[in-house]
């Protein structure tokens, strides 16, 4: 070992010339592992760090439609200083009336916040009774200043500063407009406190030092077993962006973990390559009598030694991007990350580099071992060396450590399996396809041309990279053409489907007995517009047959209507957008047991069955209704959808407001949209309303967001993919060269020699990118249309002038690399090849 290990480092001093490629494929795909990881850790930590300041408190108890008994207040009182706040979305106008902005309002009382601060800019003060702190977005929005006026409800309120940090706006989740915050005895004035309103009363709780939350969760749910209340510790401040961080996370790594494959390749076509050009060095040490032993030591040494080069440049970089995404980009995040260094993602980077570089490079190694020395003095350019089963044995293993290693460290281990397995499916794929090529190839009839015979027998001809290169840039490219088809396909029914279905407005918080009042308003407004008005209620889902969801230990992923308060509604005719797929909707006049139709996708997920019995809270009632039937939802018609319906007899005693739609006709305008939003609010002014473009509008941008990430990571791809490319080209130098050198020799000039080259590549391009369009076609469509739930309608153009893209690229490379064969000089390649 120790003579392998100097013949190594003395070998090391002349360079690191052939080995360059080795350590950028291990850089690229090292550093895109290392930097998510790193990057989800920082924001996970910064989670966990800020949690009391996100969530507000050590623990926090959240109620929907009501405020806690003086009982209940009592048993949280119990457990240290306490604080509630009251949010709700309500309309912040311009004191004429002539605006009016959504807003989430927020009632706190004097205790808020019991972790972090509350700041305004400049002068700005807390508000008082009859004072309001407004964001900078809706402050800008209405042309108003601190000490300006503006209307909530059925009260002016003077602007007492504008908010510059609200210590737990991450913990609240995703809102539908900007802050407004007033003080708790200005609530009551606002009239916007109705029966049926929606509303949510929160109440956090500062613990001692050495307290522990999660006891004190579970005494006040003894005190109070029917609060029906949401529970949550200072660990899990804001689940729902945790979960997303952790989702995304895993997806992006698990695209670096393709990119490292792919970039795997090229590890194998640079120590090919590399050994290619040690020929001579490798039949000196056999004929001085270095055993078979000895020389697979000394080499595999270097490239180890090499390639922890590779990976730690890919570390480096990796641990930086929380520092750099920050820098760049900080302000788009939930929470700024937590900076610092991240053991677990960097090891496992790392992890993942070594057994990429031992899985690629043994095999070459093996055979550059086995090679006769009589051989390697010849030149033997078709002599590849044995390989044993051993080695392939080896290589199965090394896989399964790697495949373990992806699926033991995923957060959804059935995610990353499925994920893995396609991407093998798809390399064997694609192997498959570049033998079939070449074979092919070797089949074709000779085109009469000699320029086009060359090119074509380039494709078949011993020591051909065609099977390599098909695998690499197929991988490659079908990754980037597949995030082509989602992202045109969502952008294309985001800009043409859902304007054409979508209405102009939600409306939130009507007054039930003003519902007939609010159809006359819109209509005088818009004559003819559609207008759909649902009940409206909220409230948990407390037990699932006989079993409590408190005592549920795990949730399924698509169980979403038992993840705190839903929305509730009752019906007596089946809404538009929706069709019965199992079970019978009630009939008119019902006045049996209370029944429940349930969307089709959550009851899959909890196995549900028709006469199963589900339990909501309302207003700290508990009710329970038996399945009557499940429900298929058009989701795309942006209606009011609700997973849970139930029969009028249920609920409709309830107190409870009512949810409306207004879809304005053809010919109706922005004069039309402002006059319906001035005129309900001035007539409700409990109501929201809520401009559907404007959501689309954030979503768009959320998508935006997202869709920049996912090609960041995609890119490392695409760049593993160029590197496969260059490395084959220096795989296949030797070759190259000498047939360039007969050529010349026999009279072809650099022109017709480079035409040849031209050729192949082109014709390597053309199929690449036809297999690449067939997977991402079929790949796209199953996330679009099965995933996503969208119609099929991507942009082709947008797909083909990518594919089209990798194929310049692809052909350009090929010639470039093609270059030091053309300049070589017939004389002195034919004394070294």
């Amino acid at each position: 070992m120790m003579l392998a290990l100097r013949f190594a480092l003395r070998d090391l001093r002349g360079g690191l010339q052939g080995l360059r490629l080795l350590i950028v494929c291990l850089f690229l795909g090292v550093a895109a592992l290392a930097g998510i990881g790193s990057l989800t850790a920082s924001i996970n930590a910064a989670l966990s760090e800020q949690g009391q300041v996100i969530l507000g408190g050590d623990i926090g108890f959240d109620l929907n439609q009501r405020s806690a008994t003086p009982e209940e207040r009592a048993a949280m009182a119990r457990e240290g200083a306490l604080s509630q706040t009251t949010r709700m979305r309500a309309m912040v106008a311009r004191t004429d009336g002539s605006d009016a902005v959504l807003s989430e309002l927020k009632a706190i009382d004097a205790a808020w916040p019991l972790y972090g601060a509350f700041t305004l800019d400049g002068a700005g003060s807390r508000p008082k009774r009859g004072e309001v702190a407004l964001a900078d977005t809706l402050a800008d929005r209405l042309g108003v200043k601190a000490g300006g006026q503006v209307r909530i409800g059925d009260v002016l309120f003077r602007v007492s500063g504008i908010i510059a940090q609200e210590p737990d706006r991450v913990g609240a989740g995703f809102t539908f407009g900007p802050s407004a915050i007033i003080a708790a005895d200005s609530l009551p004035a606002t009239g916007l406190l109705q029966p049926g309103s929606i509303y949510e009363t929160r109440y956090r709780i500062r613990m001692p030092a050495a307290a522990d939350p999660q006891a004190a969760i579970d005494r006040i749910n003894a005190a109070a077993p029917q609060a029906g209340w949401e529970a949550r510790d200072r660990a899990n401040g804001s689940p729902g962006t945790r979960r997303f961080i952790d989702r995304m996370g895993q997806f992006l790594s698990l695209v670096g973990l393709a990119a490292l494959v792919v970039a795997g390749i090229g590890v194998g076509n640079g120590v090919a390559s590399y050994l290619d050009g040690k020929r001579p060095g490798i039949a000196t040490m056999k004929a001085l009598g270095a055993s078979t032993r000895t020389i697979f030591l000394t080499y595999l040494l270097q490239i180890l030694i090499v390639s922890c080069a590779g990976f730690l440049l890919g570390l480096a970089v990796g641990a930086a991007l929380p520092w750099i995404v920050t820098l760049l980009a900080g302000d788009l995040l939930p929470v700024p990350p937590s900076l610092g260094l991240y053991p677990v993602p960097l090891l496992t980077s790392a992890a993942y580099g070594l057994l990429t570089a031992l899985l690629f490079a043994i095999v070459p190694l093996v055979r550059a071992r086995n090679v006769a020395a009589a051989a390697l003095f010849r030149g033997g350019l078709g002599d590849q060396g044995r390989t044993g089963r051993w080695v392939w044995l080896a290589v199965v293993v090394i896989a399964a450590l790697i495949v373990a290693l992806a699926i033991g460290t995923a957060r959804e281990p059935m995610l990353a399996a499925i994920f893995l397995g396609a991407a093998f499916a798809l390399f064997v794929m694609l192997a498959l396809l570049g033998s079939l090529v070449q074979w092919i190839a070797a089949r074709l009839p000779r085109p009469r041309h000699p320029l086009g015979r060359l090119a074509l027998a380039n494709l078949h001809r011993p020591g051909a990279q065609t099977g390599r290169l098909m695998v690499a840039l197929g991988l490659g490219l079908s990754l980037f053409a597949t995030l082509a088809v989602v992202e045109t396909n969502l952008s294309g029914q985001m800009a043409s489907s859902i304007p054409a279905k979508a209405p102009s407005f939600f409306a939130l918080d009507i007054p039930s007995d003003g519902v007939d009042q609010f159809r006359t308003i819109v209509t005088r407004q818009a004559p003819g517009a559609d207008i759909v008005t649902t009940p409206s209620l909220r409230g948990p889902v407390v037990a699932v047959r006989d079993q409590r969801v408190s005592d549920m230990k795990d949730i399924p992923e698509d169980a979403w209507i038992l993840r705190g308060d839903r929305g509730l509604t009752y019906a007596e005719d089946l809404p538009r957008g929706n069709s019965i797929v199992d079970g019978a909707w009630w009939p008119k006049d019902y006045s049996g047991e209370p029944l429940v139709s349930v969307d089709i996708r959550a009851a899959k997920a909890l196995n549900l069955k028709i006469g199963d019995m589900l339990t909501v809270s309302v207003l700290g009632v508990e009710i329970p209704a038996r399945i009557a039937s499940f429900r298929e939802i058009d989701w795309d018609s942006m209606g009011l959808n609700f997973g849970m319906i139930f029969s009028p007899n249920a609920l409709e005693g309830a107190p409870h407001s009512y949810l409306a739609t207004i879809a304005l006709p053809g010919g109706a305008g922005a004069a039309a949209e402002k006059a319906i939003n001035r005129d309900v609010i001035r007539a409700f002014p409990s109501a929201s309303l809520i401009r559907v473009k404007e959501v689309i509008a954030s979503l768009g941008d959320l998508l935006t967001q997202l869709s920049a990430a996912v090609r960041v990571a995609a890119s490392v791809a695409i760049a593993a993919g160029i590197a496969v490319l260059v490395g084959a080209i220096a795989a296949a130098r030797r070759s190259r060269t000498y047939d360039a050198v007969l050529l010349k020799l026999l009279g072809a000039t650099r022109r017709q020699v480079l035409i040849v080259q031209a050729l192949e590549y082109a014709a390597l391009a053309l199929l690449v990118s036809g297999i690449a369009l067939a997977v991402a076609s079929g790949a796209g469509w199953y996330l679009a249309t099965q995933t996503l739930g969208l119609q099929w309608a991507p942009d082709w153009g947008v797909v083909l002038a990518t594919l089209a893209g990798g194929a310049a690229l692809t052909l350009a490379l090929g010639l470039v690399g093609s270059l030091p064969a053309l300049a070589a000089r017939p004389a002195q390649a034919l004394r070294t090849l």
